[in-house]
């Protein structure tokens, strides 16, 4: 038997069928959820920030708004990224983890900023209510079609 030319692969019908199959199904997750990724994964990448580093982490940190959704954003990243062999986790750290933990232990404008003697809830922005009919109920246009032309499917009308 000769080896595969260039281009070429040594593979039977059955895995040539599995690989033709798998193409349009979703990967499986990983980890089941953020705090699995978090607590079994991500608190072993990213060192505890040292005291005269002025960072700051929350042991609670799923009790911060902002930490879960940017956490959460990270762990679907990694999710993604980790399917992708050559440049996937390097663009994990770069694009997604390095921005994120440095948002989420900055100790001025972080969540985690009033909690260096653990856990303190952090005040919503205060707001004032908007004028009626200022915003228009967006629901109804989503999601967009991938054709920006394409007003019919995308319940756009030229009049908007």
């Amino acid at each position: 038997m000769t080896s595969p030319g260039p281009g070429e692969r040594n593979e039977s019908a059955d895995d040539i069928r599995f690989d033709e199959e798998s193409v349009g199904r979703p990967a499986e997750l990983y980890y089941p959820n953020v705090a699995e990724f978090v607590t079994t994964r991500l608190v072993y990448l990213w060192p505890l920030p040292a005291p005269e580093s002025g960072l700051v982490w929350c042991p609670e940190w799923f009790r911060h708004a902002q930490a879960l959704s940017r956490l959460d954003a990270v762990w679907r990243a990694w999710e993604h990224l980790r399917l992708d062999p050559a440049l996937g986790i390097s663009n994990w750290w770069t694009n997604y983890a390095d921005p994120n933990m440095r948002a989420l232990t900055d100790p001025v404008s972080g969540p985690f900023a009033r909690c260096v003697d653990g856990h303190q809830d952090n005040e919503p922005l205060p707001t004032e209510p908007a004028p009626d009919g200022l915003f228009l109920d967006q629901r109804a246009r989503w999601p967009l079609p991938a054709d920006p032309l394409d007003f019919e499917r995308g319940r756009l009308s030229t009049t908007d």
